[in-house]
């Protein structure tokens, strides 16, 4: 390795190579092209930078003066291309390196003044860069070496005119190596136009990038997916946490919820401007700021050093996402966790995309209030201010505290104090736990009456309420149940409203023409019950048609007749029906023949109309003295 760079990587700590750096520095590599698989936080921008060292670097290891660029390095976003100047600006310090950048939202005429100096290496976004070249401020025609990095994010983003724009600009004998996240069918269709027997290269078969993460699925009711965030946070007590949002009205509102309950927080999204991404950033990492709350496009290329903990707090839409989300922290040997909020109804998404990603997580509840008390004194405890001795006046108000209070007042005061300075946790609900069905209070006593009307005239409870409440002066409460059968319909009638019930219908008992009721002796005899199904009361939604078990003596399903006309109801629908106020399901309403009379017809007795032609079905239609269908 040349003399300058290993003595750089000496001062940064560096003791090994991470495995994508020993696999593009490798013997024999020195003039290929290559094309390589490494995930974010691998340390793959030290490594394509000791990789194109032996190209661009003199004899002696160090650059001569600065003119037209010797390297192009291509980002997705203006963070990254920042970031890759950075650590390019430590790495070539030594060898006297020049390193420009040119990215979109900065002022071009300053790029174009240190252009014009000259640069040995320029950093930059595709479209800054293009814009650059079109203008004749950046010439290519001395490169040697070009680096796309995250060029699977390039192609995504939309930049494939630029990156092939630029390629075609740069000399045909130079080194071209991608790095990739993934090697989707347009990076090997760009890799065989722009590259010369490139090298492969992956360290995703690796699993020591990955050791440091600890991934969590976080089991949340529906109505707490958001406020577990709160306590996910107050549990860890990151030194820096990233919360990924799908839209930028997610990013907004959990910023403004986590700003209200007193966290140091900043958001990340396509609106904001270039300036107030660079500020956001520059809190996180001076301290001003803990908590990120970002899309993932706004997030790409961010880099925080001392990222501790990612919250997806909605999951994200495929596996590379969730490992490009969870990569931004657990880098540099540091650990690190990724946890998924996971209300009920995204448990399978949840399954399916750790198990695409092939990553284990540990299924557990989200930490309650109690967890995070008792976190707390942990942490309280264990400050090393604890093992620091006091100070010549903190020991004078130390003397003055114990003279004037007890040591369990100071104690509780100081516990009291600390958690003044943090956000309350919440009470969150028990994601397996269903509300307990109500039970239904009994009908008490009632009376019992026959209407004229039956399945055979197609009756429902649905219409029959209604038609009970506005001719019987009833409301509903006062009727139990309503049983249909073959030629009546029972109904039960609390037995206090029976008589007022009586005298709303007058002597003949008619509800309205064609369906009268008369009053029964005792219950009448239903015998055993046609079907079974979920309670409902009447006038609500009949069960789902899956859930309709054939009626009692039914032939076999493929036996059974299909179509319209009497006796023809489809496959698996009940014949009989019945409905009650305190348990009995709803009838079905089968296809009956069609008639002259409205849509939806109520049920049809009475002799057929004078010279009326025959139903569809061979019946008569039904006559002028044939009952109306309630509205209602």
């Amino acid at each position: 390795m040349i003399q300058a760079l290993s003595d750089a990587l000496a001062e940064r700590g560096y003791d090994t190579l991470t495995p994508v750096q020993e696999a593009v520095t490798a013997e024999g590599l020195e003039a290929s092209d290559l094309l390589v698989s490494a995930q974010t936080g691998s340390g793959k921008t030290v490594g394509f930078g000791l990789a194109i060292a032996p190209t661009i670097l003199g004899e002696g290891g160090a650059f001569g003066p600065a003119a037209a660029p010797l390297a192009l390095v291509v980002a997705p976003t203006r963070e990254l291309a920042f970031q890759v100047k950075r650590e390019l600006d430590w790495l070539y310090a030594g060898a006297g390196a020049r390193i420009a950048s040119c990215v979109g939202g900065m002022d071009m005429r300053d790029e174009r003044r240190t252009l014009e100096r000259g640069a040995h290496v320029v950093v930059g976004t595709p479209g800054r860069l293009r814009d650059h070249i079109q203008r004749g401020s950046l010439d290519l025609g001395d490169v040697r070496a070009v680096v796309l990095d995250e060029a699977d994010e390039m192609l995504d983003l939309g930049f494939r005119e630029d990156l092939e724009f630029m390629l075609d600009a740069a000399p045909e004998g130079r080194r071209t190596l991608m790095f990739s996240a993934t090697v989707p069918p347009m990076i090997v269709t760009l890799a065989k136009r722009y590259q010369r027997d490139a090298v492969r290269v992956t360290t995703l078969s690796e699993r020591s990038q990955h050791t440091d993460i600890a991934y969590q699925a976080l089991r949340v009711s529906q109505q707490d997916a958001e406020t577990a965030i709160i306590n996910v946070l107050r549990f860890h007590e990151a030194q820096n946490a990233i919360v990924f949002a799908n839209t930028r009205a997610a990013v907004n509102r959990l910023t403004a919820r986590f700003a209200n309950r007193g966290f140091s927080v900043v958001s990340l999204s396509g609106e904001l401007s270039q300036a107030e991404r660079t500020h956001a950033l520059q809190a996180m990492r001076d301290g001003r700021a803990r908590v990120c709350v970002a899309t993932d496009v706004a997030a790409r290329g961010i880099d925080l050093p001392n990222l501790e903990l990612v919250v997806h707090a909605e999951l994200p839409s495929n596996a590379e996402t969730l490992l490009h989300r969870s990569g931004r922290t657990g880098r540099a040997g540091r650990k690190g966790t990724s946890a998924l909020i996971v209300p009920p109804k995204a448990a399978k998404k949840a399954e399916r995309l750790l198990k695409t990603a092939r990553v284990t997580a540990e299924w557990m509840a989200a930490p309650g209030a109690d967890e995070i008390l008792r976190r707390d004194e942990e942490r309280l405890l264990a400050d090393p201010v604890w093992d620091e001795a006091p100070g010549g006046d903190e020991a004078a108000f130390a003397a003055r505290l114990l003279a004037e209070k007890s040591p369990e007042q100071i104690a509780a005061a100081y516990l009291r104090l600390y958690r003044q300075s943090h956000s309350a946790p919440e009470d969150l609900a028990d994601p397996e736990m269903r509300p307990a069905p109500k039970e239904r209070a009994p009908f008490g006593p009632s009376v019992w009456f026959a209407l004229s009307v039956g399945r055979a005239e197609r009756a429902e409870p649905r219409w029959l309420l209604p038609l009970l409440c506005r001719a019987g002066d009833l409301t509903p409460d006062a009727i139990g149940a309503i049983r249909v059968q073959g030629a009546e319909t029972y109904v039960q009638i609390a037995e206090g409203r029976a008589a007022g019930f009586e005298a709303a219908l007058g002597a003949g008992g008619q509800l309205e023409e064609g369906v009268n009721a008369r009053r029964m002796e005792g219950e009448p005899d239903l015998g055993p019950a046609s079907r079974g199904g979920p309670p409902r009361r009447p006038g609500g939604k009949p069960p789902h048609r899956g859930d309709r078990p054939a009626p009692q003596g039914a032939a076999p399903e493929g036996d059974r007749p299909r179509g319209k006309g009497p006796g023809k109801g489809r496959p698996g629908r009940a014949n009989d029906a019945e409905a009650d106020r305190d348990g009995a399901t709803r009838p079905y309403k089968p296809r009956g023949p069609k008639s002259g009379g409205p849509k939806h017809a109520g049920p049809k007795v009475g002799g057929p109309k004078a010279g009326g032609k025959p139903g569809r079905d061979g019946g008569p239609k039904r006559g002028p003295g044939g009952p109306r269908r309630p509205k209602g």
